[in-house]
């Protein structure tokens, strides 16, 4: 399987570099070649143009900005939002299913 590449936007980038982290690692634990990594939702045109990823969640506290991400990122990729219980909890297992279903059902 080739490499995935996940982005996770937040308001400013850092309540989800924890949560990365702890994704990152469990992608290494099952096996998977995968780049993980946040970003503020402020530069996500500049980031997706710079280094386009293969499927992006969004923090819960940007919800709202959800149609116009798929906007940004022209419908081009795999788009939702991370629960707010699961984000809460930083559950990166859930989080890592998340976007790897999101990117099994968009292929089909």
């Amino acid at each position: 399987m080739k490499m995935v590449k996940i982005m996770l936007a937040c308001s400013a980038g850092m309540s989800t570099s924890l949560l990365v982290t702890r994704m990152q690692k469990a992608a290494e634990e099952r096996g998977l070649d995968a780049k993980i990594w946040a970003i503020s939702e402020t530069a996500l045109t500049t980031e997706y143009a710079a280094d386009p990823c293969d499927v992006l969640l969004i923090g819960p506290q940007v919800r709202f900005r959800l149609n116009s991400i798929n906007e940004q990122v022209k419908n081009a990729i795999p788009v939702d939002v991370i629960d707010m219980r699961t984000y809460g909890m930083m559950d990166d297992e859930k989080v890592l299913d998340q976007a790897l279903k999101m990117l099994e059902d968009w292929k089909k």
